[in-house]
């Protein structure tokens, strides 16, 4: 089962924005304690999660040491509740960038060098950590450039209608990722050729597109990766990296792979490997609560 046929497992709109108002009267640590409580009633009541939580603590338990039992389980889905915290933080312009912070300095140069030539740069992420707050992060690290983000009309329908109530105004485009065509590429080519960047999942298919996917090995289980996304990074021909944030403590850590001159097949295997040392730094950030691995 592929997450575009879950449905979606999270509190009511309403609900999202009565938490909200909290927030705004007591503070986020408020917030941080209704995301605890929602974790808390997922785990007793949606099974479907938990066995999903279960599989991956099998799949990675040879590695990891961590057991498939009941406490990994809602650590994990734990993990996930206040991670939306930050969300709503990043989106309502809330979050702190100085809690971002990278892991390599000489990393976090190159980045910047990138993107100071203006000539675009793409990033490849996924759905380990949190990739909002590097949206953030680079938003108010250089405000001339514009974001393009790629994503799934139907992935946490109710929570996107929420952030679009309480969101700022940012410099964001938003393309869907299931409607990607060739006026889509002539577009986002143009937008790089400004100096724009670009985030999109390497991590996820898209609904109705599951049949141009490529088959890898992660934790030597069979899992399956969208070509398109690896194909769109080469027709750029702009730097590519792949990207993620995941919590430590209070802060984020941003871990970024510079891609040089690999062949569309090469990259997918490289964006592989990478996953799963993003995995190993913080098994608890994996956040794919649908059949990820294959049987």
């Amino acid at each position: 089962m592929q997450w575009f046929q879950i449905k979606e497992q999270s509190a009511g709109k309403t609900r999202l924005i009565i938490s909200w108002q909290l927030y705004r009267i007591f503070g986020k640590n408020a917030l941080y304690l209704i995301a605890f409580f929602v974790a808390f009633f997922t785990f007793v009541f949606a099974g479907n999660v938990r066995a999903y939580s279960r599989k991956y603590f099998t799949v990675i338990e040879p590695y990891t040491g961590l057991k498939p039992n009941l406490l990994n389980q809602f650590k994990h889905i734990c993990s996930y509740a206040l991670g939306l915290v930050d969300k709503m933080l990043v989106y309502s312009g809330n979050f702190d960038i100085n809690n971002v912070v990278f892991e390599n300095e000489d990393d976090k140069k190159m980045f910047f060098d990138d993107i100071e030539k203006q000539k675009g740069v793409f990033f490849i992420c996924n759905h380990i950590g949190n990739i909002e707050v590097l949206q953030g992060f680079s938003l108010s690290s250089n405000p001339e450039y514009k974001i393009n983000i790629f994503l799934s009309r139907r992935q946490s329908q109710i929570f996107n209608e929420f952030i679009d109530e309480i969101k700022q105004e940012l410099p964001v485009r938003i393309f869907p990722i299931e409607e990607i065509g060739v006026d889509t590429v002539i577009e986002l080519k143009d937008n790089l050729d400004k100096g724009d960047i670009v985030f999109i999942a390497g991590d996820r298919l898209a609904e109705n597109n599951d049949s141009k996917c490529v088959e890898q090995t992660l934790f030597a289980r069979k899992i399956f990766l969208p070509v398109g996304t690896f194909k769109l990074a080469k027709l750029m021909e702009v730097p590519t990296y792949f990207i993620t944030a995941l919590k430590c403590g209070g802060k984020y850590k941003v871990y970024l792979e510079k891609q040089y001159n690999l062949s569309e097949k090469d990259l997918i295997t490289s964006y592989t490997k990478y996953l799963e040392k993003m995995i190993l730094i913080n098994p608890f950030q994996f956040f794919h609560f649908f059949d990820f691995f294959c049987p």
